[in-house]
């Protein structure tokens, strides 16, 4: 599975997604907080600086940019600075193009302040939040003109999302009318619901992604089971004519289920949650570019929970990048594969890394008995950048190099004792009487060897610098190598 998924990410193409909801600016207003007001029993935060997000559909739009998609806004903001600020941080920031932004002077913009506060230099913690905001329903005039522009953008759009946070823009007319349009033009329609118990302005929808108080709320029912999983989204599935149903389950993952009787829990890692902040946002550009890059309902909400759970990591409402998602991938890859591969599956696998900006360490030996000396070395190795790779030579090319009597520990015993080490990232084993190929193939920025080297000793010098890299020699640790260990243990058992 992260195999498949690591190459939809790598060739995302640039869908037209088509977005409507919530506008929101969330502002964040940062200072030490190290003492108490002498007032009253409260915390005295002392102004430091202050900084401008966007959020709800906002933060959606983000994502899908971020994601690069082609990404066209519809939403309704306030007559106002906030209103103003919203645009330019789409436009400039996240360098949307599209906006059918319709300023309406009898509300203002959505606006979440929150007092931000540190102590001793320590993670940032809300202390308070405060909304500016008019719930109501928008006039039926604005209504019109944001569905008009819905039904210009859907031209061309491979799918079009709903961020309703029932802030009165996705009134039920209006999304009734936008998912008929959509369904005329044959745009899929995902839709990440308000917490509401009347669902029925989603009919005809394509997914419904909800959490699970929203699903417990929208059906009556507890959501706390695998069976009670599959009983809340068959209800919705048939109650809204709906052809998936994702329910996000926090630390337990996702639940799908879908029209043609597929019933999934996608389980996730567990994560040092910082702040849940935006994480339903971006599951949902996730969950849509997926879709429109030909993913699978599977697949597509296996990408969202890596997003969503990447987002949970980070402090506020930041967009996620497909190099992020990437990343987190290629590291589920390492931890399901194991360190070691073949040449030929190590290859892309560094490709990746290296796109992502990080340095290849290429280092190789025998390691017949491991010891101090090797631990030492590899430490050394891998602090010369960011990926230490160890070639391990056959049990075959260590005879002809060392004679029949070696090794004394078989390759595959050799192997499961370095996949252990810390340090080390992948292994690859050779035949050949030299590493030189590997380094050829492998490119690395950094070749290591021990200090009983001389530069030009090194197998591989040559073609390393000759691309940039550089040659790293190790010290060596006195009275520690193979020879050494195999001599005391001849000596400590002779007759």
């Amino acid at each position: 599975m992260p195999t498949r998924l690591i190459e939809l990410v790598e060739n995302l193409p640039h869908s037209k997604i088509v977005l409507i909801g919530d506008l929101m600016i969330d502002r964040y207003v940062y200072g030490n907080a190290e003492r108490l007001s002498p007032e009253a029993p409260v915390p005295v935060l002392h102004y430091q600086r202050e900084e401008y997000r966007l959020g709800g559909a906002g933060n959606v739009a983000a994502n899908l940019a971020a994601m690069r998609a082609r990404t066209c806004v519809v939403g309704v903001v306030g007559d106002d600075e906030e209103g103003r600020r919203v645009a330019a941080l789409l436009g400039k920031v996240c360098g949307v193009e599209d906006l059918e932004i319709i300023a309406d002077s009898s509300r203002p913009t959505t606006c979440k302040l929150r007092l931000v506060g540190s102590a001793q230099h320590r993670h940032p913690q809300t202390m308070l939040r405060l909304d500016y905001e008019n719930r109501g329903p928008i006039a039926d005039e604005i209504a019109s003109k944001a569905i008009a522009s819905v039904e210009r953008a859907l031209d061309g759009a491979a799918a079009l999302c709903l961020e309703d946070y029932n802030k009165g823009v996705l009134t039920p007319e209006l999304v009734k009318r936008v998912i008929q349009i959509a369904r005329q033009k044959k745009v899929p329609v995902i839709v990440d619901p308000p917490n509401i118990a009347d669902y029925s302005r989603f009919v005809g929808a394509t997914c419904l992604k909800l959490n699970r108080s929203e699903t417990a709320r929208a059906t009556g029912a507890p959501v706390q089971t695998p069976e009670q999983f599959e009983a809340a989204a068959t209800t919705l599935l048939r109650l809204l004519d709906l052809e998936a149903v994702v329910i996000t389950l926090d630390k337990d993952g996702a639940y799908l289920a879908t029209r043609d009787g597929q019933r999934q829990w996608i389980k996730t890692r567990q994560r040092q949650v910082f702040d849940v902040t935006g994480a339903g946002d971006v599951a949902l550009a996730a969950l849509a570019v997926a879709r429109a890059a030909g993913a699978d309902w599977s697949d597509a909400l296996t990408l969202a929970n890596v997003a969503g759970g990447l987002e949970v990591e980070r402090f506020g409402a930041v967009p996620i990048t497909p190099e992020e998602i990437l990343q987190e991938l290629l590291t589920e890859v390492h931890e399901h594969l194991g360190k070691e591969r073949t040449l030929e599956k190590l290859l892309p696998e560094l490709a990746r890394h290296r796109a992502q900006g990080k340095k290849i360490v290429f280092t190789n030996g025998c390691f017949d008995l491991i010891h101090l000396g090797h631990v030492k070395y590899f430490q050394f190795a891998k602090k010369q950048g960011d990926l230490l790779v160890v070639g391990v030579n056959t049990d075959a090319s260590i005879r002809r190099l060392k004679g029949e009597k070696r090794p004394v520990v078989t390759e595959a015993d050799r192997i499961g004792v370095l996949e252990e080490l810390e340090s080390i990232d992948y292994l690859v084993r050779f035949d050949h009487d030299t590493p030189l190929e590997l380094i050829e193939k492998i490119a690395p920025d950094v070749l290591v060897k021990g200090a009983d080297y001389s530069k030009t000793q090194v197998v591989g010098w040559d073609i390393v610098e000759k691309r940039g890299g550089r040659i790293a020699l190790a010290p060596l640790i006195d009275g520690r190598s193979t020879t050494g260990v195999i001599e005391r243990i001849l000596d400590a058992y002779k007759k």
